[in-house]
């Protein structure tokens, strides 16, 4: 895959993300991504910063036009810790984790980003409304309850599996309920 295609197909996957219905300003939205995979390689063993950078230049776009708060997850080296700007950590009142990111532990994507953010910070949990899963990286525990997958037309990303999820409430009270 050419860092050309690669760029267009992720652009491809925020395009849907923002015609989705699901993404509203304020948002905080989990990425969990194995570059090696994206590079056809087994998760954790061929790391990329080059791409790495492509798509977190997409991804500081995407914030910027839809206002949603982006949290990377490391990997399970960090116990899938989560790198967030510290303004975000704040406002959410998240407790901080002493680790530093690198490719070896954290994955070259979340190394990446602790990098290149302004201000981050490495949290241990995060309750995210929308997530995105590049390479199969279970983001699933930091997602809120309930999630919902979105089927998106783009399933891969290079050689990487691709997943999407947003959450909704709970529906609690059973039949005499009403809803939303």
């Amino acid at each position: 895959m050419t860092v050309e295609q690669l760029r267009q197909d992720f652009q491809t996957i925020l395009n849907e993300w923002k015609q989705s219905q699901v993404v509203k300003k304020g948002d905080l939205m989990v990425v969990g991504c194995s570059t090696s995979e994206i590079a056809g390689e087994k998760i954790g063993s061929a790391g990329s910063t080059d791409i790495a950078k492509v798509l977190h230049t997409q991804l500081k776009a995407f914030q910027q036009e839809t206002g949603v708060h982006i949290a990377y997850q490391c990997c399970e080296h960090l116990n899938r810790a989560i790198v967030i700007d510290r303004e975000v950590q704040q406002m959410l009142s998240l407790d901080e984790v002493s680790a530093i990111p690198h490719p070896s532990a954290g994955g070259s994507m979340a190394a990446y980003i602790y990098e290149h953010m302004d201000n981050p910070v490495l949290v241990e949990h995060i309750k995210a409304d929308l997530g995105m899963d590049i390479g199969d990286t279970f983001i699933g525990m930091h997602l809120k309850h309930v999630a919902v997958p979105l089927r998106f037309s783009q399933k891969s990303l290079g050689d990487a599996n691709v997943t999407y999820a947003y959450t909704r409430p709970k529906l609690i009270g059973g039949k005499r309920a009403i809803y939303n």
